[in-house]
């Protein structure tokens, strides 16, 4: 379909996504937040797709926040609205069974910082910069950031960077574990497509079946949580994929998965 405000590029395994209003610094307005989740929902379904990278037109802002306009505008019962539809956009993407790798070069403000959050890993250009301004604002941040945040970086960090709304430079973002590679903005693509396809290499019901497991098992106790991963691991042994990746490895070639 046709996106207004992204573009989606699909190179099998990969596929890229790319926030495209760079006159606003990417900012997330209504219409961006539902081709988002327009366009995350049809790669879910694209068997051709294994892994998903994400990122921002311009070079100045992966996504500087949300559309203040409208937030301005928003009474107490809009926002509640505005907040779930935001929380259920990024929960999909975080959910949709594929890895998704945030790209993000400038600016990864607000709803852009809670965007990335939501992605499987967060790549990151040395001129990159993230924060969580929205008491600044006289809001919270409301696309996740109070949950994803603490759940990171743990509560010390989080709340330093929620009540205070600093921004802070991609080297102390990598020292507190907000994102997981940093690196010169010209090395930022290849090497997220370097990762994605070697992510990609390998079996896709065993990736979707690994990260469902991870975030099914987070805030369950252990011993349920190992209860559920053992049901996944008895699914995938019995798939088309497990017999293919095991006799590939004993007769020594690259397997043919065929995610069955």
């Amino acid at each position: 379909m046709e996106y207004s405000f992204l573009r989606m590029e699909t190179r099998p395994p990969l596929a890229i996504v790319t926030l495209d209003r760079p006159t606003v610094l990417n900012a997330l307005n209504t219409e961006l937040v539902t081709e988002i989740d327009l366009a995350f929902r049809d790669l879910a379904e694209d068997p051709a797709v294994r892994v998903i990278l994400l990122t921002g037109a311009g070079g100045r802002a992966f996504a500087a926040g949300a559309d203040i306009r409208e937030l301005a505008a928003l009474t107490a019962s809009e926002g509640h609205a505005f907040a779930l539809r935001g929380q259920a956009v990024y929960r999909f993407i975080e959910t949709c069974g594929k890895p998704v790798i945030a790209c993000i070069q400038g600016f990864a403000l607000g709803g852009g910082c809670e965007l990335a959050m939501a992605c499987t890993f967060r790549l990151a250009a040395d001129d990159a910069r993230f924060g969580q301004p929205e008491v600044k604002l006289g809001i919270l941040a409301g696309y996740g950031g109070t949950q994803r945040l603490p759940r990171l970086v743990g509560r010390g960090a989080a709340l330093k960077l929620l009540l205070t709304g600093a921004i802070i430079p991609a080297q102390e973002a990598l020292r507190i574990g907000l994102i997981d590679e940093l690196m010169p903005a010209a090395e930022l693509m290849p090497r997220a497509e370097a990762l994605a396809l070697q992510i990609a290499a390998n079996a896709p019901l065993a990736l979707t079946d690994t990260l469902r497991a991870v975030d099914e098992g987070l805030d369950l106790p252990l011993d349920l949580a190992l209860m559920r991963e053992a049901v996944r691991f008895s699914h995938l042994c019995g798939t088309a994929d497990k017999a293919e990746g095991t006799a590939a490895f004993l007769e020594k070639r690259a397997p043919n998965w065929q995610g069955k």
